[in-house]
C-alpha cells in the first residue's frame, strides 16, 4: 500500500486534531485517542453487499471524507498511513482474537494491530478492535498497564506471544494473542477476504457498530444497543429499520438514505 498520497491535513481534521505533528508518546496516543474516539466500528458494506477495499484512496474516500467508519483492516490501514506519514516507525502485526471464544479455542489471525517504534522504546497501538479495545497506546512491556475512562488493559507474555487482557468492570479478560512477525498487505488481504465473505463469519451474519471514549461507550449488535457511561448501563431495542437509521446516525454519526436496508438484523413482520 502507498503511503505517499494520503491527504494528511484531512486525515487529522477528520479526526479533530489540531497537536503536535511530531513522532513522539504524547503525539501517538493523542493520535490513538482522537482516531478511536471518533471513527466508529462498524461492519456495514458488508451487510450491503459491498466489498471491503483496503487501498489507501479507498480507505480515505470510505472512513475520511465519506465520514464512516470500519473495521479493524480499514481502521488501522489509515492509521498506518497517517503514522507514517507524521514520521513513526510501523510494523502491521496480526492477532487471533480470544474474546468471546470457548477457552483453548484456536482463531486465525483476523485481527490487524500495530507496533510503533520510538527511541528506546516500542508500542502496541490499535484504533481497530470493536470490542472495546484500548484507545490509548501501550508499552510493549510485560505487564504494561492503562486505565483508559471505565476500562483497564495490561500485556503479559505467554511463550513467544504477547496477550492483551481488558477489564470494563467484570474482571480481566483476554482480548487477542499477537506475535511481532511483521505482515504484509497480502497477509491482510486474505484475511480481510475470509472476515467479510465466509458464510458464517460474525461480520457476515451480524450487524455490528461500536463507539468509545474516555467516559462513554456505544455497541449495537443487531437490535441490541447497549450504552455505557458513569451512570451505568442502559440497553434499548432497535425497533424497525428506520429505528436502525436513526440510531446509526444519532449515536455513530454514520447516515445512510432513508428506506436503506441491511442484510441483518431480521425484524419481525
Amino acid at each position: 500500500m502507498s503511503d505517499t498520497s494520503l491527504d494528511l491535513d484531512a486525515y487529522l481534521g477528520r479526526i479533530g486534531y489540531s497537536g503536535p505533528r511530531e513522532a513522539r508518546p504524547a503525539a501517538l496516543s493523542a493520535l490513538t485517542e482522537a482516531h478511536a474516539s471518533t471513527i466508529p466500528f462498524e461492519n456495514l458494506d458488508i451487510l450491503l453487499g459491498r466489498p471491503i477495499l483496503l487501498d489507501l484512496a479507498s480507505l480515505q474516500g470510505k472512513l475520511v471524507a465519506g465520514r464512516r467508519g470500519g473495521y479493524c483492516f480499514e481502521q488501522n490501514s489509515l492509521f498506518r498511513a497517517a503514522l507514517l506519514a507524521l514520521g513513526f516507525r510501523v510494523t502491521p502485526l496480526a492477532a487471533r482474537v480470544r474474546s468471546g471464544a470457548p477457552a483453548g479455542a484456536v482463531r486465525p489471525r483476523t485481527h490487524m494491530l500495530l507496533a510503533v517504534e520510538l527511541p528506546g522504546d516500542r508500542f502496541l497501538a490499535d484504533v481497530g478492535f470493536g470490542g472495546g479495545g484500548p484507545i490509548r497506546p501501550l508499552r510493549l512491556v510485560e505487564g504494561s498497564e492503562t486505565v483508559v475512562g471505565m476500562s483497564r488493559f495490561r500485556l503479559r507474555r505467554e511463550g513467544p506471544a504477547w496477550v492483551l487482557e481488558g477489564d470494563q468492570g467484570d474482571g480481566w479478560q483476554d482480548l487477542y494473542a499477537f506475535t511481532e512477525e511483521p505482515q504484509e498487505p497480502v497477509d491482510f488481504e486474505v484475511a480481510n477476504w475470509f472476515t467479510s465473505t465466509w458464510p458464517t463469519s460474525p461480520f457476515v451474519t451480524s450487524l455490528v457498530a461500536h463507539r468509545q471514549g474516555l467516559d462513554e461507550r456505544a455497541t449495537l449488535r443487531d437490535r441490541e444497543l447497549t450504552l455505557s457511561d458513569a451512570d451505568g448501563v442502559r440497553t434499548e431495542t432497535i425497533r424497525d429499520p428506520e429505528h436502525l437509521l436513526e440510531v446509526l446516525r444519532g449515536r455513530f454519526g454514520l447516515a445512510f438514505p432513508s428506506g436503506t436496508r441491511f442484510a441483518a438484523p431480521a425484524f419481525p413482520p
